[in-house]
């Protein structure tokens, strides 16, 4: 079949593509930036990418006429805070004018559990991305979900983060609300074994795991899977913008996820129909083998996506392409060179930078400033990295985003995610001559944006001075 994958680049849509390509499928690609389609050069070489903005007039005659099906995977809840219902609903309806014109014959859409009679924003907005896909031209199979647990999944992530980094939490009221998780193994066996099926043509379906929890009862069993104990009290007075907050502040999720998921979080989401899992023969995990099948993958570096490489995770929401080129004039620098040794070996740290790692030098620096940015609303040092030593444009890597990663010209390129008054680079790079070319560049944003240059030259000397010599002659 040729399939149509629609947000080939997010969390759902990086795991489906290769599964869809082991079934021996055609697949196009439809993202907004092709220059981050974070995929190994193998898969690249087995698929079609499209170019299309489905928040952008429509532009007839892009999709090929010849596509059998179709997922749907665009999801906004991440870009706004106020308006993302109008933009997810535009987007829909763009992409059914975008397919009118093919012979399609079926759409897969992941949305949410709407079961409640009182929703939220968020799974309103789902339910009418539903409503408008029904009125396209082609047979509709609808997957409800509700929250999904696998390694690097938004959900597991602030799992993750509140258990290991609080012992004992005082938290809001709506950790009482009941939910029924699902894992993302399951996730993808439904995706896949519902493509085709005539039998779902048409037809909106609840999948979930066996176990209905509260999000408090989640938090004690991840804690007992993981072999310790926590403490969790929780208090009436704290309001939806306080919890959000809250959040922010502990988990690596950016604000505006955060505000979004707290307000779906007082919704229970129970599944009511389990019609699906009988008609294609699977039987869901449980959470805490979902939890275990994470750590696994986590624990042999095979995590496949991250919703933190997300554009939403952080604040740089642009082409990347319009900041390859790094500004030569109006910039302020710190250039460091030095000759390395062992150039095979120099690489391999460039490409493990960040993370786990850490920067080579002045870690405790580099954690500081990833603590005053998260103060002020940015992106901190919390996303770390997906993969240990695997870099791919579009990567969020601390509070940088990836913008060039070419092993083979042996250059890597960042850009800044943090909040400053002005836009910066980082570069590293090894010429013919073994000659590592580390360079930091800082387009300031007037008088402040230099004054704030000027104020940490100091820190520049050591840190960066340091990084260098670390990265091309490590002490062992």
């Amino acid at each position: 079949m040729k399939i149509l994958l629609t947000g080939a680049n997010g969390y759902i849509g990086m795991r489906l593509l290769p599964q869809l390509l082991n079934a021996g499928h055609d697949v196009i690609c439809a993202v907004r930036d092709a220059s981050r389609l974070s995929v190994e050069k193998e898969i690249l070489s087995k698929i079609e990418v499209l170019e299309i903005d489905f928040l952008e007039p429509v532009i007839e005659g892009v999709i090929p006429k010849d596509i059998d099906a179709a997922y749907f995977l665009i999801h906004l809840m991440t870009v706004s805070t106020k308006n993302f219902d109008a933009l997810e609903a535009q987007t829909a309806n763009n992409f059914n004018d975008y397919v009118k014109d093919t012979h399609i014959k079926q759409v897969i859409y992941l949305s949410g559990i709407v079961n409640d009679k009182n929703l939220s924003k968020h799974l309103w907005s789902r339910k009418n991305v539903e409503n408008i896909l029904f009125q396209g031209s082609f047979n509709l199979t609808v997957l409800r979900a509700g929250i999904i647990v696998g390694s690097g999944s938004s959900s597991f992530e602030i799992i993750r983060d509140l258990c290991e980094k609080l012992p004992f939490m005082v938290t809001p009221k709506w950790v009482l609300t009941k939910t029924q998780p699902i894992a993302i193994r399951d996730v993808m066996s439904f995706l896949t074994k519902v493509l085709g099926n005539t039998k779902t043509y048409n037809e909106s379906f609840d999948i979930a795991g066996p176990d209905v929890l509260t999000y408090k009862e989640m938090l004690h069993q991840y804690a007992k899977a993981r072999g310790f104990k926590n403490w969790i009290v929780t208090i009436p007075i704290m309001t939806p913008k306080l919890s959000s907050y809250w959040l922010y502040f502990v988990t690596s999720t950016s604000y505006k996820l955060a505000l979004n998921l707290v307000d779906s979080m007082k919704i229970e989401v129970i599944a009511k129909d389990h019609r699906l899992a009988k008609m294609l023969n699977i039987t869901p995990h449980s959470y805490l083998e979902a939890i275990d099948m994470a750590f696994k993958k986590i624990e042999q570096n095979l995590v496949m996506s991250s919703w933190k490489d997300s554009m939403v995770s952080g604040r740089f929401n642009k082409n990347l392409e319009k900041y390859v080129q790094v500004p030569k004039y109006g910039v302020l620098k710190d250039v460091q060179r030095l000759k390395v040794d062992d150039p095979s070996s120099t690489l391999k740290r460039i490409w493990q930078i960040g993370g786990e790692t850490g920067w080579y030098y002045g870690n405790w620096l580099w954690k500081i400033r990833g603590f005053l940015d998260k103060l002020i609303g940015g992106v901190g040092l919390r996303r770390g990295r997906t993969h240990p030593d695997k870099i791919y444009p579009g990567d969020a890597l601390d509070f940088w985003r990836v913008l060039l990663a070419d092993k083979k010209r042996k250059r890597l390129l960042l850009f800044a995610e943090m909040k400053l008054p002005g836009e910066a680079w980082l570069e590293f790079k090894i010429d013919e001559n073994n000659i590592l070319h580390q360079t930091a560049t800082f387009r300031p944003r007037g008088l402040k944006g230099r004054l704030y240059w000027y104020s940490i030259v100091p820190l520049h000397y050591f840190i960066f001075g340091g990084m260098i010599r670390n990265i091309a002659k490590p002490k062992f």
